[in-house]
């Protein structure tokens, strides 16, 4: 197995095959929909569409992991560094950038919220196949479509599969700047994963820019959100998708350099509650422990 093909098999998170959503894109999805539902005006990040996708059963805000009150942080957390994302996506388009690839983009919903942005570039997501195939269904079901200048990319992880030529079959232009985008994966990656996907990164063409997010040690967590963190690692190994590796910002920026990523940049967590929950006293606060790592080529 190349090294390539063995961070896809991490990089989209290797559970059972399903033409399902995995419960974490599930969650995610979830919670997305809460802040819209439960935390007041004005939201952060507005995305109902991934509610509609699942159509959960009608008591599903009684669930433990859909509790208002008790995840609130991870919630604020989601939404905030959507928001970054979003916001990045948005300003590398003015730039003149025209690709757009979501590594593991489970039940990503940009396509359809922001239209107006992403029919400005190729979107490309890369997933496994079981839930791309059941996305794709329920967005047709739904009356989304898929416009031409979506590409649902799946990688068949298990058969050994790509990423890379996956991507590059599916209409990618490495020779042409990207915004490539990890969010919630690289904890369940190994380092050697990560580096591979680093250094396949580092190859991408001149302007193009990364955005990784990653999992701090225990002892860099604020004290309030330790036990939130431990819950949520036991709760990931219990369902078979324990979190494998956590970094601290200088690791992260290291295993970056190493791959070839020169330009770099740290990006906490708390920066992002601070910018997009300031001086808010009637919501959540974001929950620390998930960082980002920014780079561009």
């Amino acid at each position: 197995m190349t090294p390539a093909a063995h961070s896809t098999r991490e990089i989209i998170i290797a559970t059972e095959r399903t033409d399902a959503p995995e419960s974490t894109a599930e969650r995610v999805a979830l919670w997305r929909a809460m802040h819209v539902l439960v935390d007041p005006p004005p939201h952060v990040f507005e995305d109902k569409i991934g509610l509609q996708l699942i159509a959960p059963d009608a008591d599903w805000r009684g669930r433990p992991d859909m509790d208002a009150q008790a995840t609130s942080g991870f919630r604020a957390a989601i939404v905030d560094r959507a928001r970054f994302v979003e916001d990045l996506v948005i300003e590398q388009v003015a730039r003149g950038v025209t690709q757009y690839v979501i590594l593991g983009a489970g039940l990503d919903t940009f396509a359809q919220r922001r239209s107006d942005i992403a029919a400005q570039l190729q979107v490309f997501e890369v997933d496994q196949p079981g839930p791309q195939k059941w996305k794709r269904r329920r967005l047709n079901e739904l009356g989304y479509g898929i416009p031409d200048w979506l590409h649902l990319v799946p990688v068949d992880f298990e058969a050994s599969e790509s990423w890379w030529q996956k991507l590059s079959d599916g209409g990618f232009d490495p020779g042409r700047p990207a915004v490539v985008v990890s969010t919630g994966v690289s904890h369940y990656l190994t380092k050697d994963a990560t580096a591979a996907m680093l250094r396949q990164v580092a190859q991408l063409a001149s302007g193009s820019t990364l955005a990784m997010t990653f999992l701090l040690p225990t002892e860099l967590v604020d004290d309030t959100d330790r036990s939130g963190l431990k819950t949520s690692e036991a709760g990931a190994k219990a369902s078979g998708t324990p979190f494998i590796s956590f970094y601290t910002p200088s690791e992260i920026e290291t295993l970056a350099r190493e791959a070839g990523l020169e330009n770099t940049r740290h990006v906490t967590g708390t920066s992002l509650g601070e910018r997009y929950f300031a001086g808010r006293t009637d919501g959540p606060r974001p929950s620390s422990g998930e960082d980002l790592l920014v780079a561009t080529i």
